[in-house]
């Protein structure tokens, strides 16, 4: 059994005294892991940097066996990261959630694609924030959690609408929130794709996402907590506020 193709690496572990065991995000067999022989040597260690964009050969004589990959560099994108706390923080929030919420070897193409043009922005700190708010919602409606922003879920109507309920995911307006208004999550216009995309509003954007992903997305994927990168990488952005 064999194949090829490009993919993101996710995470780098030490395996045995010389290999490494990787995992990478590739648009047709999704997340997939596999040994790279001497992963550890001087000449393949800088390589396997999480982020990377490589091109990857995996090998396994039966197609369940965790397999060995040979790994060539097409990019790397440390340089992008390393002038910026924000940018390192938003790499490792990126590969984290990934590793953490995607199925092993189940395509992804869509998110696939949308992962590899936002790792591509960092270093960009001024438009990185909002193109991650941005994948962080087309993470949610992959993992089946998306969130229903069109209209109101108790009255119905698309005017007025100002927070999210955190049960269903749904859009509610203030006259609709009534007396559990103090329960909503934030609706601020940027997660609808309106407005000027303050970092506030981004910031507030966020809290709401998080709420998804930590208590309706991660439980369902068992007992794990969200990994700590996307709390730190939150941190790190409210703090240029």
């Amino acid at each position: 059994m064999e194949w090829r193709g490009a993919g993101i690496l996710l995470n780098v572990r030490r395996h045995g005294e010389t290999s490494a065991i990787i995992e990478v995000f590739t648009e047709d067999k999704g997340r997939h892991a596999g040994v790279v022989r001497g992963g550890t040597s001087r000449k393949i260690a800088p390589i396997l940097q999480p982020g990377a964009q490589l091109d990857v050969a995996w090998r396994a004589r039966l197609e369940d066996q965790i397999g060995t990959f040979a790994v060539e560099p097409v990019r790397s994108r440390a340089a992008l990261v390393m002038d910026s706390r924000l940018a390192l923080a938003g790499l490792n929030t990126v590969t984290a959630l990934l590793s953490f919420c995607l199925p092993e070897r189940e395509p992804h193409p869509v998110l696939y694609r949308r992962s590899e043009q936002l790792l591509d922005l960092l270093g960009q700190d001024a438009v990185w924030p909002l193109a991650y708010l941005q994948w962080e919602v087309a993470l949610l409606n992959e993992m089946g959690f998306g969130l229903d922003l069109s209209s109101c879920a108790v009255t119905g109507s698309a005017e007025d609408l100002i927070y999210v309920s955190p049960k269903s995911g749904r859009a509610v307006s203030a006259k609709g929130a009534g007396a559990w208004a103090d329960r909503m999550l934030p609706l601020p216009p940027v997660l609808r794709g309106d407005g000027q995309a303050s970092d506030m509003d981004i910031v507030q954007a966020l809290e709401t996402t998080g709420y998804f992903l930590a208590s309706r997305m991660a439980p369902d994927l068992g007992s794990r907590p969200l990994p700590d990168a996307r709390a730190r990488f939150v941190a790190a952005f409210s703090r240029t506020l």
